[in-house]
């Protein structure tokens, strides 16, 4: 008599996956995720030497198909190119993650340039729809087919100091819950607002160390700061049939946020 596998709907054998910003950080823990499922993954980075690296590296951890490729998301011709290998390298598309995103901390909101503004909303915004609109032949023939973004918690809570940044990820978040409800029945759609996680890409957003050690001990309710791989889980739940409910969601996942408390300790 067969046994019961409780993790067979987390299994992705038969998905191709394409994940943006996967050289490096969450993404890198996303696409190393998917692989181990059994996927095939595509890993698209601005720094293509690092994408094809790391995709290396994984596809020997993991034993699936993984490659690599330079790709700028701002640039229209570049995501044409990419969502064009990854077809012809893999024979379809069933799993976007729209992960890249980036923001300058800027102590004045108000003093924030507007060509910032304005290149934070191509980059943590315009980029996803745009990925999402080149994949789209591809997601709507597929088996399970989802659309998965890297969200954040400033999208949803004030951060006046990372304004242009947070003010993308509130447009992302709306902008995707606009695309669940026009796919519904054919792609589902969803955003991981990500908490605190550690990477360098904090000190390449301007935190200087003691703010980084402050950061590293949040005073959420789990009392730590989040791993890649906690990101990674929430994301492979997503796209697996282990999700294939859930749909126009904004997951939150951040440690449990922050501790309220009515009367001082």
């Amino acid at each position: 008599m067969p046994q019961f596998d409780p993790f067979n709907d987390f299994r992705m054998q038969g998905h191709v996956a394409l994940v943006t910003g996967g050289a490096q950080n969450i993404g890198e823990a996303i696409a190393r995720s998917f692989a181990g499922a059994g996927a095939k993954v595509m890993i698209a980075d601005l720094n293509g030497d690092k994408a094809n690296a790391t995709a290396e590296r994984i596809a020997e951890e993991t034993g699936s198909e993984v490659i690599g490729m330079a790709c700028d998301v701002t640039k229209d011709e570049q995501i044409d190119a990419c969502v064009a290998k990854t077809a012809e390298a893999f024979g379809s598309i069933s799993t976007l993650v729209n992960n890249v995103g980036w923001g300058r901390a800027y102590p004045d909101p108000l003093a924030v340039p507007a060509e910032e503004m304005i290149e934070s909303y191509r980059l943590n915004t315009l980029a996803a729809l745009r990925m999402t609109a080149a994949c789209r032949p591809h997601l709507e023939q597929a088996t399970n087919p989802t659309v998965t973004n890297s969200g954040s918690l400033v999208g949803v809570l004030p951060a006046f100091d990372f304004i242009a940044y947070s003010a993308a990820k509130a447009a992302l978040n709306h902008a995707m819950l606009g695309l669940a409800h026009y796919f519904a029945k054919r792609v589902r759609v969803n955003t991981v607002l990500i908490g605190t996680v550690l990477t360098p890409g904090y000190a390449e957003a301007g935190l200087d160390e003691k703010t980084q050690e402050a950061l590293a001990h949040p005073d959420n309710l789990t009392g730590r700061a989040g791993r890649p791989e906690d990101i990674a889980n929430a994301f492979l739940w997503l796209a697996s049939p282990a999700g294939s409910w859930v749909s126009g969601q904004t997951i939150q996942v951040s440690g449990g946020g922050k501790r309220v408390r009515l009367m001082p300790e």
